[in-house]
């Protein structure tokens, strides 16, 4: 699952997913929108529910702090894809 909130100028995407060891991870990506400040943290769960109970935690105190969510999908989908996509670039820098 992949949610991505955003305000005028920041960003937060969050993706969550199993590793190939079946293990749950908690990805969350931040920045300010347009630029390379920002950066991402890797959680693991241990399991899928509390991953989810962070979504939650965190859809709350985003939404208390201005942002709007703008995408909620399922990582296998094309705009899924995307989003990965830019988390293995920020992984990178």
């Amino acid at each position: 699952m992949i949610v991505r909130w955003e305000s005028d100028h920041d960003y937060v995407l969050v993706h969550i997913h199993q590793d190939m060891f079946g293990d749950w991870i908690f990805s969350r990506a931040w920045g300010q929108i347009g630029t390379q400040f920002g950066g991402l943290k890797h959680l693991l769960a241990d399991d899928r529910d509390q991953a989810m109970m962070w979504l939650s935690d965190e859809a709350t105190i985003l939404s208390s702090r201005g942002l709007h969510k703008v995408l909620e999908v399922e990582a296998e989908s094309a705009e899924g894809q995307a989003a990965v996509r830019q988390l293995s670039l920020l992984d990178n820098a």
